[in-house]
């Protein structure tokens, strides 16, 4: 196990350290000089230049990457070249709306799957199979952000139950909150409720070939109650891992849809400080989307191995 364990935790370090050097290699390359574009067209060289030391731009970009890649580990993201603030600062307020949208969007997700799951694997090869199939196809050939607009235009616009955007804040109450978060978290919630439908039937289906299956039923019980009581429990580990990898996606996943509901989540601030040159916002940004994915892939192999012990014997 202790193998295991350190063969997953230096995939780890390896993944984070590529994942900076690309992003910040991407970043490097985007056209455009930030001290540039906060002066204005109009602004001297001289001034520019002297923007560009105070912004720590002039320096090689080994050295700023380095001052980035060590500034991250204690913590310490930078600050904004736009709003001269802490990035740390401005990503936290961010989180405590991003964070909640795909806690949200998750549990609509399983909400929806589990029950869809076992209905088309209950009912396999019969209407209700090839209805679920029918549907969770439509929701993953469909974008979230389409799934955004017709809500809108339905439950904001039409029956005025929501509102099309904006965020109160927590200080209003949970409830308003979670009311302002309810549309984005649907919408981003019904492409992966598909997904995560079709793999719930697959793996239930797998299951009802089972020897103990059979002989479940064989001992009286019907094909719903061995499925609730054997099937459920052995077909959830392919399910478990695909919710814990879903819940990265939806967190950076939902870049498009708080811009679609105007949230001032991370998605919002990542299109603001593209459109302002921020740089380093985004590059910390970016970096901790990449951040959250691999430390849940990371988590996510973890828990498999412990449920399944044979992993651990393979790297």
């Amino acid at each position: 196990m202790l193998r295991f364990l350190a063969q997953r935790v230096g995939s780890l370090i390896g993944s984070l350290l590529v994942a900076s050097l690309v992003i910040f290699l991407v970043i490097e390359v985007v056209p455009g000089d930030p001290a540039a574009v906060m002066l204005g067209v109009n602004a001297r060289p001289d001034t520019i230049a002297a923007l560009r030391a105070e912004l720590g731009l002039d320096g090689s970009a080994v050295s700023r990457y380095l001052s980035w890649v060590a500034g991250m580990l204690q913590g310490d993201f930078g600050v904004s070249y736009t709003y001269r603030t802490p990035v740390a600062e401005m990503i936290a307020d961010r989180l405590w709306v991003s964070v909640p949208l795909a806690l949200y969007a998750l549990c609509l997700t399983v909400a929806i799957a589990i029950p869809a799951g076992l209905l088309a694997a209950s009912r396999r090869g019969r209407m209700g199979d090839y209805g679920v199939i029918g549907v969770t196809q439509i929701g993953i050939a469909v974008p979230n952000f389409w799934f955004a607009m017709i809500l809108i235009l339905i439950f904001a616009i039409n029956l005025r139950w929501f509102s099309a955007g904006g965020f109160p804040g927590w200080d209003e109450g949970i409830g308003a909150g979670l009311r302002a978060l309810t549309l984005p978290a649907i919408a981003l919630a019904l492409p992966q409720a598909a997904i995560l439908t079709r793999v719930m039937r697959s793996a239930l289906v797998d299951v009802l070939g089972e020897d103990f299956m059979r002989t479940a039923r064989a001992k009286g019980l019907s094909q719903s109650a061995a499925i609730w009581r054997h099937g459920l429990r052995n077909g959830l580990i392919p399910v478990l891992t695909i919710i814990g990898l879903q819940f990265a996606f939806l967190l950076a996943g939902g870049i498009i849809i708080e811009q679609v509901f105007a949230l001032p989540g991370l998605g919002r601030l990542i299109f603001q400080a593209i459109s302002q040159r921020d740089l380093i916002v985004v590059e910390s940004v970016v970096m901790l989307l990449v951040f959250a994915v691999i430390l849940t892939n990371f988590l996510v192999d973890l828990a498999y191995a412990v449920v399944d012990p044979r992993l651990r014997k393979h790297p």
